[in-house]
């Protein structure tokens, strides 16, 4: 009920915004005070709190860079996609995969997107399968060349003790399948027959995709507290709770991990690092300005994933702050006046990043500075089309040197990673929120109306 009651508050919120995805709800009205960065140990994190910035200043290109080359690496082939971000640090850089940018199939997965149930899941893939979920938790395999089903098993528990859970995702991993759902539970699926393993209860639902690394399952539920399970048996191993925070996106965030080190978000703007073995703090970083001049920017979620690229974390919070910190220490290298619900996507030279305003920006990794921006709607085409929704765009993949992104308005477009030019547009059919990913030379796409769409 009261999950029920915060949803409500969100929908009556006016400024809230009125996409058909799960993220265009959300709530306005409460929010802490000063965002601030944690430094020291746990016992003290909630009181040596540093602003990351403090000034409302406008994302510009930057007049050195503008125009300038960069290095982006060439592309590479990858085969297999465990988490929704490729890889544990959930960053991998230039995909060989779909070269020709053209739909090669599309395949229904289950039940689509409604008022009372939403696709929130990322397709990951392994050993030549897709594997996805659709609005009530029907975990499904499908052939990566054909898309054909394998098989389908619906993690809902047989209690059905809140039948208008939502939300989840999958993570693979020795042969396993991990789920979890807005139904307060973690699954095991085995990859080959979708059997079920074990399943063990979370306390909250959970919206996001989990991550699997080193024996362990990571997840992190809506009351934003970080759970740690074993993969041979659901146990449970640690927990850590974050700052709650009652005004957030109903996106979710999946951990990155990098060796003993495990890197989280929260709706409350913090960006933690926790040891493996035991959920002890070692770092914390607020993404969250000290100066706030809307309702909106009282909303400090970090709705993209985190993610560790070389020596560096970068995320993006709502709270118009993206930020790069040191991944040893959390001491913030850079941070640019950026607000987005996407995850960046780093290669070479540069992190790109996708705002709310439907901006692309070119970072560059060392200085925050940057290349350019490209205007994803510049002429409002796509706005005109569906006036009473918001356009939205998703998390962007870079494969073949093409970076490519999706909107839920239905379109898919490639643009330049050098100059941020259109280069090719595509129509899915139905929205996308989730983000593509890139395997064994495709990419492939889950809609809202939960179809599977490859693109070769």
């Amino acid at each position: 009920m009261t999950t029920r009651r915060t949803l409500s508050v969100a929908l009556l919120a006016s400024v809230a915004l009125s996409a058909c995805s799960t993220v265009g709800k959300i709530n306005p009205f409460h929010g802490h005070e000063n965002g601030e960065r944690t430094v020291g140990n746990a016992a003290d994190a909630r009181t040596n709190r540093i602003p990351v910035v403090s000034l409302n200043d406008q994302l510009k290109v930057s007049d050195t860079l503008k125009g300038q080359d960069f290095f982006i690496p060439q592309p590479a082939p990858m085969t297999s996609w465990p988490v929704p971000g490729g890889t544990p640090e959930q960053s991998v850089e230039n995909v060989a995969a779909a070269p020709d940018f053209e739909i090669a199939w599309r395949r229904s997965i289950g039940a689509s997107s409604t008022r009372r149930k939403h696709v929130t899941a990322p397709p990951i893939a392994a050993g030549g399968r897709i594997f996805v979920m659709d609005g009530v938790a029907e975990v499904s395999a499908h052939d990566a060349k054909t898309g054909a089903t394998l098989w389908r098993r619906n993690v809902m528990p047989k209690s059905r003790r809140n039948h208008e859970g939502w939300g989840g995702g999958l993570a693979w991993a020795d042969g396993k399948v991990y789920a979890t759902s807005g139904f307060r539970e973690v699954v095991q699926l085995d990859a080959q027959t979708g059997q079920i393993g074990w399943r063990s209860p979370t306390d909250a639902p959970v919206h996001a995709a989990p991550t699997v690394s080193g024996g362990r399952v990571y997840a992190v539920d809506v009351n934003d507290e970080m759970l740690a399970f074993n993969t041979t048996d659901g146990t449970q191993a640690w927990t850590y709770q974050a700052l709650t925070e009652p005004a957030r996106i109903l996106e979710a965030s999946s951990p990155a991990v990098s060796g003993e080190t495990i890197v989280s978000s929260f709706a409350s703007g913090e960006l933690v690092a926790l040891q493996a073995a035991n959920g002890s703090e070692l770092w914390n970083a607020s993404l969250s300005r000290t100066s706030r001049t809307n309702a909106l920017s009282e909303i400090r979620d970090i709705g993209g994933r985190p993610i560790i690229f070389q020596t560096d974390v970068y995320a993006i919070s709502h709270a118009d702050v993206m930020a790069a910190v040191d991944f040893r220490t959390g001491a913030p290298r850079w941070s640019i006046p950026l607000s987005g619900i996407t995850t960046p996507w780093a290669a070479g030279d540069v992190v790109y990043a996708v705002d709310l305003a439907g901006r692309v920006a070119c970072i560059s990794r060392e200085s925050g500075q940057i290349y350019w921006i490209h205007e994803l709607d510049p002429d409002g085409s796509v706005k005109k089309k569906k006036k009473l929704q918001r356009l939205y765009w998703a998390s962007p993949v870079l494969a073949s040197n093409r970076l490519i992104i999706a909107n839920n308005f239905g379109d898919i477009v490639a643009l330049d990673p050098k100059k941020g030019t259109l280069l090719k547009k595509l129509k899915l059919g139905s929205g996308d929120l989730i983000g593509p990913i890139a395997v064994d030379g495709m990419v492939y796409v889950v809609t809202d109306k939960a179809e599977l769409v490859a693109i070769r």
